[in-house]
């Protein structure tokens, strides 16, 4: 019973505190347009929207409730497959709110003293922070489709309002990249959902999963809904939106959207694909997955270099972090038999970057506004969850050996060495990141105790603790014994030294840096909008080309008008003429019948 109660405060608590301050305004009539001072929008209260769904992920047994009267019948559950997934979002959630506090201190200041566009931008923060959070809870714990497709695009759509806060030109690029690419694959996402679940007649996603192993084209649909879920988690072709969007978001907002929103598309692989089910038939998708995966981990790597802001550079990490975990699915689906022990993997995996990744999106303000700690220590923290990511430090270490050792043991050796080469690649992006936060620096520093201070702190220490406290299902986490410890730590190792090299080259030749760096974020969002351009060009000129032959057709049938007119006229004229010479004809046509009579 405490469960369920649980269950139902954790989605229903961050939807009654966004509707907190619009009540409050609405009881102070005309608040907004009053001149003077407002209330604080970011307190301690809406700080607590994710405590409730932290609590239920921290209860020992499962809980569900089922609402027939909810959409078509509701079905929220808690599980050992969803808590690792709902405990590393509330945790990430809960910091990176307490860290929105200090973060957007500025501007609840300005508020405080009577800006009223401060105070209107504050509100819409305060608002879709928590709109963005209710839907995210919503997915994870939904059985029912229409409560998961429901949370998805709460989530989707509350989040471009996190995407644009700044309001600036930068912000609506990015808005507008994050829109377009979200509703493309919010498309495809319900086209597969009521493509499969109606075919099947099935409203649960574990019925749906059997439904598409046994649908005759099951292939189909589960192609549609891994492309739908792969925009959120940054397949190759559809990631532009991640570094346009991450880099103009407030820092705890880039925090969530890399650590635990891209999950949501990771989350809808999961929960409607049959992976595991030998008779789905999804090998030929699987190759595809694993190949595009394993490129976007690779090309990510390489691009997310030349970027300058370190969120872009964090962005394009995120990029090929997703890439390998989209390699674990398609092998998942290649394999199946494999897919339980992946399972395990892919969990660990997301829990590990999904803290760690907060964390250096958190160490990006901090860089700028450091603690009052030992600038020795601040950068050691700094840079700790940068080694972690790489795999070469406490959870990322136990995660790489993990999921190594899963796909050692299924025959994919060469498949590690690859992924290898793409750790190599996360270690040059944690240095050029690091490296940039170093040339940002600035020693506007704030109390070790502030918020921002301490909900970082709180994120590089469960960054590095992520086997201490994850709650795997059927998995246990180990160490990986020393004699592999030298299979993990090359990738890193030579990465460190590569890195060395490129900065050492980089210091001396300025001008090669320049031409690196005229390679903009977003990548192929370019080549698309200039394609979709170019396609909007030819379509206005065939309009154009249309009007014209229009007109002409136009002017050609108003020619044949006027001649018909004209004719029409004459016949008038010519009834005239008949009817004078009617009786004439009628004698005339009555001595040629007699003539022809009496000669006949």
């Amino acid at each position: 019973m405490t469960g369920t109660l649980l269950l139902l405060l954790a989605l229903l608590w961050p939807l009654l505190l966004a509707l907190r301050n619009p009540l409050r305004l609405a009881l102070e009539h005309g608040a907004l347009a009053r001149p003077g001072k407002r209330p604080q929008l970011l307190d301690a209260w809406w700080v607590s929207a994710p405590v409730p769904a932290l609590l239920l992920a921290l209860w020992p047994g499962d809980a569900w409730l089922v609402l027939n009267g909810w959409l078509l019948g509701g079905d929220w559950q808690l599980d050992g497959t969803r808590r690792p997934w709902l405990l590393f979002s509330a945790l990430l959630w809960a910091l990176a709110g307490l860290y929105a506090r200090g973060y957007l201190q500025p501007e609840q200041q300005a508020a405080e003293q009577g800006d009223a566009d401060a105070f209107r931008r504050l509100l819409g923060f305060a608002l879709l922070w928590q709109l963005t959070l209710a839907g995210n809870l919503l997915l994870l714990l939904a059985e029912d489709i229409p409560s998961f497709y429901l949370g998805f695009a709460l989530m989707t759509f509350a989040a471009y309002g996190l995407v644009v806060h700044a309001g600036h030109r930068d912000a609506h690029l990015g808005g507008r990249a994050y829109l377009v690419m979200a509703a493309l694959g919010e498309g495809m996402i319900l086209g597969g959902l009521l493509w499969s679940a109606g075919s099947a007649q099935v409203l649960t996603l574990g019925e749906l999963r059997v439904a598409i192993a046994a649908a005759e084209y099951g292939h189909w649909m589960a192609t549609i809904l891994w492309l739908g879920f792969g925009v959120k988690a940054g397949v190759l072709g559809l990631h532009v939106w991640l570094p346009l969007a991450h880099p103009v978001a407030p820092t705890p907002a880039s925090a969530v959207l890399s650590g635990v929103m891209v999950k949501a598309g990771l989350v809808g692989w999961l929960s409607t694909l049959p992976l595991g089910n030998p008779e789905a038939g999804l090998e030929l998708l699987g190759r595809v997955v694993m190949v595009l995966g394993l490129l976007g981990a690779l090309a990510a790597a390489l691009y997310g270099v030349t970027q300058r802001h370190p969120k872009a550079v964090l962005a394009y990490s995120s990029v090929s972090q997703l890439g390998m975990m989209a390699t674990l699915v398609g092998v998942g689906m290649m394999a199946p038999s494999l897919w339980p022990a992946l399972l395990v993997a892919v969990a660990l995996f997301a829990t590990h970057h999904a803290m760690t990744k907060g964390a250096l999106f958190l160490g990006v303000g901090i860089s700028q506004h450091p603690p009052r700690l030992p600038v020795w220590l601040v950068w050691l923290l700094l840079a700790l969850p940068a080694l972690s990511l790489t795999g070469a430090f406490t959870s990322g270490l136990v995660t790489k050996g993990t999921f190594k050792e899963v796909l050692y043991d299924g025959g994919y050796g060469t498949l590690v060495t690859w992924l290898s080469v793409a750790a190599i690649g996360t270690t040059l992006l944690m240095a050029r990141t690091l490296w940039r936060q170093w040339d940002e620096r600035s020693d506007d520093s704030v109390p070790w105790y502030a918020p921002m201070s301490l909900a970082w702190l709180g994120s590089v220490a469960a960054a590095l603790s992520v086997p201490l406290w994850v709650p795997l299902a059927g998995g246990v986490l180990h160490w990986p014994p020393l004699a592999e410890w030298p299979s993990l730590l090359w990738p890193p190792l030579l990465g460190l030294v590569l890195a060395g090299l490129a900065m050492a080259v980089l210091a001396r030749s300025r001008h090669e840096w320049r031409a690196l760096s005229r390679l903009l974020p977003g990548d192929l969002w370019w080549l698309y909008a200039r394609l979709a351009r170019g396609l909007a060009a030819r379509l206005r000129r065939f309009n154009d080309a249309g009007e014209r032959r229009g007109a002409r057709v136009r002017e050609y049938l108003s020619g044949w008008e006027q001649r018909a007119v004209h004719f029409a006229t004459g016949l008038v004229a010519y009834e005239r003429s008949f009817r004078r010479l009617a009786v004439p004809l009628l004698v005339a046509v009555a001595v040629a019948l007699l003539l022809g009579l009496w000669l006949g």
